[in-house]
């Protein structure tokens, strides 16, 4: 076989990196195959990740029932950190119940104990998860990936994306649009029609809204809008904020009582994923009692914003909005009836939502995965840059030289001058962003063109060229055509990790690969099982007030048996005993939620 040439086995999968949850899907002869662990168990992974006090992470479904006891070491959301800093997130910092820090303009971190964790290592941990699941599953190892991101992802985010991807010991391929993504599954049976396409997507915490022909099974983006900070999230927090003025809960309570934050979290979480399918959510005299009519209300704006960046995108695209023959509604979100309704009456277009809106971008992924595994040759994407890439001029000005919506990959290139007798450097800035001063932009990088010959100010022929890649992700070329002076340089994410970190995490990753795969196993297994034990004693020690004589009995036996197989069990009797807990304690810890809710609340009375 040839170097670099594909095994017949060889699987390349398609990941879709979440807000909420995350999947991983690949192609078996042409068939979708979405990756869950067990017949009956779900294909989604909460993105969620615990750092236990020994520093050992957990994620996933176990991660996630850890929010409520010790929310401050146990990180959700993630996603909306990569490639962002302090300044950019300090308003949103106040939502979440772990600790971001603040060092000036560089990448946010999160603080558990005395260590400090990026959102890139945090991101690379729940893609490590999803890449052994599926090695769980297939029996295969998995190298290659196809990621997922949403449309209005910067240049920042995507760097991000990739180096996630690198330290959970992936090759990314290619970084997908989800919108793409998610027509691709659609187009799966569509390959002989003419369409333009709308994707409304509103995940956990971004929106897309992408416009697309689909043409002989060429995806032709158009154009796409969105906002980063707009999901289910912010839902969320509207009910959070209702439920909080109405028992008057102030900030500063829910900043003090992290369980108390993490419960009403929860809760509302769980309303939101309630009144989808139901009138209303609790009883009417329940402290969390909510009707659909008012969950309608405070959604409203949200939506409204929504449309207004649809209109936006349609113009954008230059088309008539009854051009468009279908929306596509990709995201949990959209299962909201007004959300849905509201949509489908501004486009006056068929809804297409019969692929289930959690999976389908994964889905699109794999697809796209088995295109660059050369199984699939009906599908071509033609995606677009989301913002505008430009330098910065005199003045402060953005000079724009790849305007937004641009198909990619592309080149473009305008000549400069200098401005200054006998100029003999000349440093180029690097922003991306919609306004006329940079000031107002997102700055992703900046060099220096050296060695230009002393010429008059204005006779320099300086040549700058941007070079985007089918991932979105960009170098810079400066060259002075009369010297042949030239500078290149690859624009790395501002706020990600230098070559050196990345480095060293993954020479980490690659000596602990190298350890014997067994004795690994049963190690992994052994930590978790001691963190369960050890939050098990808290939960008791917290809890016995309300706990009765049979639950308690039953959890300190399921503990004993825990313990006995730490010491001398091997790793599937060690996991059986770890499944056997969390079914005895899931039902507690809900109960939990509820005792924690009722002692805050205690003595307050409802308007």
């Amino acid at each position: 076989m040839k170097s670099g040439e594909l095994t017949k086995k060889e699987i390349i999968v398609g990941i879709d990196l979440g807000t909420t949850h995350s999947l991983v899907a690949y192609l078996d002869k042409g068939n979708p195959i979405m990756i869950k662990e067990s017949h009956g168990s779900n294909t989604l992974v909460p993105s969620v990740v615990h750092i236990d006090e020994d520093g050992s992470v957990v994620v996933g479904d176990e991660a996630k029932a850890r929010l409520i006891t010790q929310p401050e070491r146990t990180i959700y959301s993630v996603k909306r950190l990569l490639g962002k800093s302090y300044s950019d997130m300090s308003a949103y910092s106040k939502d979440l119940a772990y600790e971001l820090i603040d060092e000036e303009d560089k990448m946010i971190k999160i603080k558990v104990d005395d260590r400090f964790y990026s959102p890139i290592e945090l991101s690379g941990e729940i893609l490590k998860y999803l890449k052994n699941r599926i090695e769980r599953v297939t029996g295969q190892e998995i190298l290659k990936a196809v990621i997922t991101v949403p449309a209005y992802f910067d240049d920042n985010q995507r760097q991000a994306t990739r180096d996630a991807g690198k330290l959970a010991g992936l090759d990314v391929l290619r970084i997908i649009n989800e919108p793409t993504a998610a027509s691709l599954s659609y187009g799966l049976n569509s390959k002989d029609k003419d369409e333009t396409i709308a994707v409304y997507d509103l995940g956990g915490g971004t929106f897309d809204i992408t416009i697309l022909q689909m043409h002989e099974g060429v995806f032709d983006v158009l154009s796409t809008n969105g906002d980063t900070f707009l999901g289910g999230d912010d839902i969320d927090n509207l009910i959070i904020e209702h439920w909080c003025k109405s028992l008057n809960i102030t900030e500063n309570q829910l900043a003090e009582n992290l369980q108390l934050k993490s419960s009403i979290r929860l809760k509302a979480e769980e309303a939101k994923k309630h009144l989808s399918y139901n009138d209303y959510y609790g009883k009417q005299d329940d402290e969390f009692y909510l009707d659909l009519e008012t969950f309608n209300g405070l959604i409203e704006g949200l939506i409204e914003t929504t449309i207004d960046k649809c209109k936006e995108a349609v113009k954008d695209a230059e088309i008539e909005k009854s051009e468009i023959d279908k929306v596509v509604f990709v995201g949990g979100s959209t299962r909201i009836p007004l959300i849905k309704k509201n949509v489908q009456s501004y486009f006056e277009a068929e809804a297409f939502d019969d692929l289930n809106p959690d999976e389908v971008v994964a889905m699109g992924a794999a697809i796209q995965a088995d295109i660059l595994a050369g199984n699939n040759e009906d599908f071509l994407l033609l995606d677009v840059t989301p913002l505008s890439l430009g330098i910065e001029t005199l003045g402060g000005l953005m000079d724009v030289i790849i305007p937004r919506n641009t198909k990619i990959p592309h080149a473009a290139g305008r000549n400069y001058t200098t401005s200054v007798d006998g100029q003999t450097n000349l440093k180029v800035a690097v922003y991306q962003g919609e306004r006329d001063l940079v000031s107002d932009n997102r700055k992703l990088g900046e060099f220096i063109l050296k060695n230009i010959p002393p010429m008059p100010a204005g006779i320099p022929k300086i040549e700058v060229q941007f070079i985007l890649d089918a991932d979105g992700i960009m170098r810079v070329r400066a060259k002075e055509l009369r010297s042949e002076t030239e500078t290149e340089i690859q624009i790395n994410a501002t706020h990600g990790i230098s070559e050196e970190e990345m480095g060293r995490m993954l020479l980490d990753s690659i000596q602990n690969a190298e350890k014997d795969m067994k004795v690994k196993a049963i190690l992994e297994a052994r930590n978790e099982a001691k963190a369960i034990v050890r939050s098990s004693y808290k939960f008791i020690d917290q809890n016995k007030a309300w706990l009765s004589e049979v639950e308690l009995s039953g959890l300190n036996a399921h503990i004993k048996t825990l313990e006995n197989e730490i010491e001398k069990g091997d790793k599937d009797s060690i996991n059986k005993a770890m499944h056997d807990m969390n079914t005895f304690s899931s039902p507690l810890a809900q109960k939990a939620m509820d005792e924690v809710i009722k002692s805050a609340l205690k003595g307050k009375t409802l308007e």
